[in-house]
Order: C-alpha cells, then sequence, then structure tokens
C-alpha cells in the first residue's frame, strides 16, 4: 500500500524538487500528495482559506515530507495573518497537530531548518534521493 505524504515546500524556491517527486511518484512503494502552498495553487489570497486548503492536505495524509531549502525558515511577508514564520512552519505545526509523521531533508546542509521542524522527532533523509526519502519514511 502507498504512503500518503503531504510535502511541504518552498514553491518559489524548490519546485523543482516537487517535479522530481512527482516523477518519483509512479513507485509503487509511496504515494504524495501535493499542495505547494502558494496562492495561486490553491486560487486565493484569503490566509483563512489558504490555511482551511493546507488543513485537509495535511489531514488527508499519513506523512509530511519537509524539503528544507535554502529559504525555509525565512519569515513571510504575512507572517502574522499565518501565524507563523512561514507557510512551511504552519504546515509542520498542523502536522504535528494531527499525528503526521514528519520526514525531513535538507537540500543542502547549510540550509536553516523550520522552527517548527525542531524537536518534532522528525525522520531524516541524509540526501535528495528517492532511496534515502524511501527509507525515511519507512524508518519514521
Amino acid at each position: 500500500m502507498k504512503k500518503k505524504v503531504f510535502v511541504s515546500f518552498d514553491y518559489d524556491n524548490d519546485k523543482h524538487y516537487k517535479y522530481l517527486l512527482e516523477a518519483w511518484d509512479a513507485n509503487p512503494q509511496f504515494n504524495f500528495v501535493f499542495n505547494d502552498a502558494t496562492p495561486e495553487e490553491i486560487d486565493s489570497y484569503n490566509i483563512g482559506r489558504i490555511k482551511a486548503a493546507l488543513t485537509l492536505k495535511v489531514k488527508e495524509a499519513d506523512y509530511t515530507l519537509v524539503l528544507v531549502g535554502k529559504e525555509a525558515n525565512k519569515t513571510h511577508r504575512h507572517s502574522r495573518l499565518i501565524g507563523f514564520k512561514n507557510w512551511i512552519n504552519f504546515e509542520v505545526a498542523k502536522s504535528k497537530e494531527l499525528g503526521n509523521k514528519i520526514v525531513a531533508v535538507k537540500l543542502d546542509r547549510e540550509n536553516e531548518s523550520p522552527e517548527e521542524l525542531l524537536d518534532s522527532g522528525a525522520s531524516w533523509a541524509m540526501s535528495f534521493s528517492q532511496a534515502a526519502i524511501i527509507k525515511a519514511l519507512n524508518d519514521a
């Protein structure tokens, strides 16, 4: 049975990694549930609607895969309305609240992890590779 995975990432800077994950989705070991957390993708600029849509997608998954890119902990211009530093932090907090197993992969070892990822008990993939991500998902 495929794993249902919500992918949390920075759309503006790391969407090419999402596209690679989509290509891997043909692998029978897991199933990705994608939501790139941008207003255009959700088709709204309303923070409340975006939060509701993201919450639904997180709730549909059993795992949350966090792609830790260069901007993953950068403060979003609407951070006060989001209630967290940025959308990735919101998604990780919601994932913890809903009981998702959390898997993280740093796209570069120098990248700062989202604050909500710290002390989350995340399973880490040591590289952005299909084998490393599958192993981390299985270990979560």
